[in-house]
């Protein structure tokens, strides 16, 4: 999988800033207020409206972005019940001048075909006809149209293929008749969502067995069985239960609706309508050593990764070949820290590597140890705790000025950041309480923090499914903290939660940790 390449230092955009990662691989959008089960996805030509068609409620659902092919812009406007006709709507599409509307179910198996009085306004629909495609699928999932409405095409999940029609009539379904099909089984047993370019010589489908999006090329434009399979680009990171798919008119961003988040996910191309030049995130896998994946340390060269758990309650080394790239990790070695917690949650290293820091929510203490070889976790013992229960009863992250005089303590209980000063650098002993600083307002069950190595800035992630960023007007002191107003948000192509986070030492490479996957996003 691809991330973006670090661009030159003529163009690189503002390290340690989130606003630069925010248009890296993904824009997620949820439409759970409106549709628990989205089925399918149409946008406006020129990317300013946007339509969900979802069998939860059996609607149409319109939006308006604000800024086109935007998805964080766009605004709910209205819905349009289809119950009338099937009360378990899977595709959408459009006329290209907004007044028609086309909606295929599966409880009739039919394609639905309504007028709308005022372009691209649903409120304005009505229903004109059916046509049903029971003889070629008895389970369609999409429908689309070539742009002048003389072709229509089904996607199905009984036969697991595309099913082509041709209207004698433009845009008049009753003038459809079966032409061919094409199977799209070799490579998903279940696909869900269905998109053509607008020459007809590109088609791509999405699909919920293998979670991929698939790209075909058509010999002869619009012809179905000229069609052969080019490559898959993989979203299982994103979507476990994709149901629609759609592309911006220059064929650069993809979009892809699911029903295990209830969003719809934008991926951007590096090369128009090529899915290989998807930027998704880079990941390692950690689940061969433990489940329940918290926090992320790394050694100050970006050439030892430490990450704790709670599936085995355990701190664990991996080195990097290359520093600060997780594709070169190798797994090294563990240290339990059962014996003093059963549900480690936070962790640090002091910059020499001779001390770990690790904080839990068995008994809310900070914990803390001694290595008797720099950086080498078996040789870890512990040395004493300090406890934080007056503060925070469900610390979750743990931080240290780079001089070891202060100590931070994020918890979920006060849904805040607590502030310690050490009178003895390192020591946790000498740890006295200074101030809170809330972070409620953005995230209401904060998982995660990370400071810049200078202090002036703050980041805190959680289950929001977003990064936050915070100025603090005077170094490491919290109370000076405020919300710059920008994040960043990784799901639905990441995590589903920042268990745990960390940049690299200049912030061009943000590091995002999951229950049994670390993931690695570059400028």
């Amino acid at each position: 999988m691809l991330t973006g390449k670090l661009l030159s230092v003529t163009q690189q955009p503002a390290t340690w800033s989130l606003a630069s990662y925010s248009d890296l691989y993904v824009q997620q959008f949820s439409v759970t207020s409106q549709e628990g089960i989205p089925q399918g996805l149409f946008f406006k030509p020129d990317g300013t409206k946007m339509y969900i068609v979802g069998s939860g409620g059996d609607e149409v659902n319109e939006y308006t972005l604000s800024s086109a092919w935007d998805i964080q812009t766009a605004s709910f406007v209205q819905l349009f019940s289809v119950a009338s006709q099937d009360t378990t709507p899977q595709g959408l599409f459009f006329t290209s001048d907004g007044l028609g509307m086309y909606v295929v179910g599966q409880t009739n198996d039919n394609v639905y075909q309504y007028s709308l009085g005022t372009a691209w306004n649903i409120s304005t629909a009505s229903y004109v006809r059916s046509f049903s495609v029971a003889t070629q699928d008895t389970a369609p999932t999409d429908v689309f149209f070539k742009p002048d409405g003389t072709k229509m095409y089904v996607l199905g999940n009984s036969g697991n293929d595309v099913n082509e029609y041709t209207l004698s009539t433009a845009w008049d379904i009753s003038t459809a008749s079966y032409v061919q099909v094409f199977s799209v089984s070799a490579q998903d047993a279940s696909p869900e969502g269905l998109f053509f370019t607008s020459d007809g010589l590109g088609m791509y489908v999405v699909g919920a067995t293998n979670l991929g999006v698939y790209q075909y090329s058509l010999g002869t434009a619009w012809n179905i069985s000229t069609a052969s399979y080019i490559r898959t680009l993989s979203i299982a990171s994103a979507e476990g239960s994709p149901s629609g798919l759609s592309f911006s008119a220059d064929g650069t961003q993809l979009y892809v609706v699911g029903v295990e988040f209830d969003t719809v996910s934008r991926f951007l191309l590096t090369t128009a309508w090529n899915i290989g030049s998807g930027k998704v995130p880079t990941s390692m896998s950690t689940g061969s050593q433990s489940s329940g994946g918290r926090a992320i340390s790394f050694k100050p060269d970006g050439t030892v990764l430490y990450r704790v758990a709670t599936g085995n309650d355990a701190v664990y080394e991996y080195s990097l070949s290359t520093p600060w790239d997780i594709t070169t990790s190798t797994y090294v070695r563990s240290v339990s820290v059962a014996s003093q917690d059963t549900v480690p949650t936070g962790l640090f290293f002091k910059p020499d590597g001779l001390k770990m820091y690790m904080v839990g929510q068995t008994n809310d203490t900070v914990r803390e140890y001694t290595l008797a070889t720099a950086w080498n976790v078996s040789t870890a013992t512990y040395s004493q705790g300090f406890s934080v229960a007056t503060q925070e009863g469900a610390p979750t992250a743990l931080q240290f000025k780079a001089d070891g005089t202060k100590m931070y303590v994020m918890g979920s209980v006060g849904d805040d950041v607590n502030e310690y000063n050490l009178s003895t650098a390192w020591d946790i002993s000498t740890a006295s309480y200074v101030q809170v600083f809330s972070v409620a307002t953005q995230e209401t069950l904060p998982t995660s923090l990370f400071f810049k190595p200078d202090g002036t800035v703050m980041y805190v992630g959680g289950d929001t499914l977003k990064l936050y960023q915070y100025g603090l007007a005077t170094p490491w002191d919290v109370s000076t903290a405020s919300y710059s107003g920008q994040s960043f948000a990784f799901e639905p192509s990441g995590p589903a939660s920042a268990a745990g986070i960390a940049f690299n030492d200049i912030g061009s490479r943000l590091f995002i940790a999951a229950a049994t996957l670390v993931y690695q996003f570059s400028l």
